[in-house]
């Protein structure tokens, strides 16, 4: 599996990140991956909304799209057309507000789960955990069998996540997953462009 940069996800963690939070948004929104979705689930819905401003701003300066999460009022407060849900938070949205935004992306953890987010109006899907990590401790990855399951039972595109790394991301190539997701690589990286060229070349 050949990875551009535009096949990156990255996911925000600030209590992991590795110097000033703000800095390493910039570096990351530089590289122009696929998105930058601040996922930050510790902030109360003003506090994100704060964040969340200066975090749209940097990524507008680099046209790299900031995926806001959870908080979909803010994002239609903020004028943000990106926005990334837990499936029980899509739920219960209305069409009228999924119509607010271009891109919604959900999490699932099953076909099953993907073929509900795709009903509901997803344009692109997250699936995991993929391989083991430590943010998932005792509990097993699911597998690349499961990768390739969600991404036969959906059209639209599917992003592995969980203890994927440069060097396994490869063994994603056969499943029909559009692309991968990191968070904790990406804000513990001495330097954000190297990490992420371990990945991708530049289309």
């Amino acid at each position: 599996m050949i990875i551009c940069m535009s096949d990156i996800i990255c996911i925000t963690n600030r209590k992991l990140c590795r110097g000033d939070f703000l800095e390493r948004i910039r570096e990351i929104a530089a590289c122009h991956p696929y998105g930058i979705i601040l996922r930050e689930k510790d902030l109360s819905e003003s506090e994100y909304e704060s964040l969340a401003a200066d975090v749209i701003s940097i990524c507008s300066e680099y046209s790299t799209p900031c995926i806001l999460h959870n908080f979909y009022k803010v994002a239609e407060g903020l004028g943000a057309e990106e926005i990334h849900l837990p499936l029980d938070v899509l739920r219960k949205m209305s069409e009228k507000q999924k119509k607010s935004f271009i891109t919604i992306g959900a999490s699932c953890h099953s076909a099953e789960d993907a073929v509900e987010a795709e009903k509901l109006g997803c344009t692109y899907l997250i699936a995991g955990h993929v391989f083991d990590t430590e943010c998932k401790k005792g509990l097993p990855g699911r597998g690349l069998e499961f990768i390739s399951n969600v991404c036969a039972a959906v059209s639209v595109p599917v992003y592995g996540i969980g203890g994927i790394n440069a060097d396994n991301a490869v063994l994603l190539g056969n499943t029909g997953a559009s692309g991968v997701c990191i968070m904790s690589s990406i804000m513990q990286c001495g330097n954000v462009s190297a990490y992420l060229n371990k990945f991708a070349s530049y289309p």
